[in-house]
């Protein structure tokens, strides 16, 4: 703990994500977005396809950014990204420019990353631009009205999947694994990562490494949303814990084909405690917390076996 407070004062102190946003009270996007921006540094620039993060930010002709930042489409946050980083290597190859070239992060939320911005973030990969591409995952279409996503849990309640007699779960498809279909898919890929707001020394430590990644980069941040999950604002930071502790999320790095976990549960809590606080899944009855216990040992199995560590008492 004395090591970790000691690392904590050796952060940063610049702030590149300052104040003049409008999002919500207890915002994990917001949050995960001022970690990534103090670890990349003053030579970045960030490309913000549609979602809560480009919305709460650029209200009324303002923003909260002290680096340069251009908005995307929420279809193309790879296209613009591979733009920008062929065009700063022709000014470098063609001396137009004497600039270094800087990081180039595309920060899009789960549906400009997992669904609607899927193709064009994965012809950026397979042709090798040197990019960073981060998920901020709050688990839904948050900003139009909290609907359902890809990475929409099992049994969560949005306006897209009501829970009711016909359907009592709620959502009935279990998320998609976007970083598996980024590890296995692209052989240009340089470096993924999995982190959470909760652990931020680990956030902040695999952003240098995606930014100092020669070619391709991807992350994936658990970045908790109060209010689409239904919880209270002060308690964000104990929600991201309980993601990675109940095995629901894992936190590990993929560099050079080898995969490591960078943080294992002693013993992982049951899923139970994690969604408790969260109204989104307050009509879930026993059978369907089961289900989705179930899938969590299943997803901390799978990278068990990938990091060949072993198990996580459960």
């Amino acid at each position: 703990m004395l090591e970790q407070i000691k690392s904590i004062k050796k952060a940063p102190k610049e702030e590149y994500y300052v104040p003049g946003h409008r999002t919500c009270a207890g915002c994990g996007p917001a949050l995960q977005y001022r970690l990534v921006a103090k670890a990349a540094g003053k030579n970045t620039i960030f490309i913000g396809p549609t979602g809560c993060m480009y919305v709460a930010n650029t209200s009324y002709g303002c923003g909260p950014w002290a680096v340069p930042w251009i908005h995307a489409q929420i279809t193309n946050g790879g296209g613009v990204a591979s733009g920008i980083s062929a065009a700063f290597k022709a000014m470098i190859r063609k001396h137009k420019t004497d600039a270094e070239y800087p990081n180039i992060i595309v920060m899009a939320g789960d549906g400009g990353t997992t669904d609607i911005g899927i193709q064009s973030l994965s012809a950026a990969f397979y042709r090798g631009h040197n990019i960073v591409f981060i998920c901020y995952d709050n688990e839904s279409y948050a900003n139009t009205g909290i609907q359902a996503s890809p990475t929409t849990p099992y049994g969560a309640w949005t306006t897209f999947t009501p829970a009711g007699p016909v359907v009592p779960e709620g959502r009935k498809l279990m998320p998609k694994d976007i970083t598996k279909i980024m590890a296995h898919g692209h052989p240009e890929l340089k470096y993924l990562g999995t982190a959470s707001v909760a652990y931020p020394l680990d956030l902040m430590n695999k952003v240098r490494k995606a930014c100092n990644a020669d070619g391709p980069a991807f992350l994936y941040i658990h970045a908790p949303c109060p209010k689409g999950w239904s919880f209270p604002a002060e308690k964000t930071i104990e929600i991201a814990k309980l993601a990675v502790q109940t095995g629901m999320v894992q936190l590990y790095e993929l560099v050079d084909g080898k995969y490591k976990l960078t943080y294992k549960p002693a013993k992982l809590k049951p899923v139970d405690e994690y969604i408790k606080y969260q109204g989104r899944f307050s009509h879930l009855k026993p059978e369907h917390i089961e289900k989705l216990q179930q899938f969590a040992n299943q997803r901390m199995r799978e990278v068990e076996v990938e990091n060949n560590v072993p198990p996580v008492a459960e």
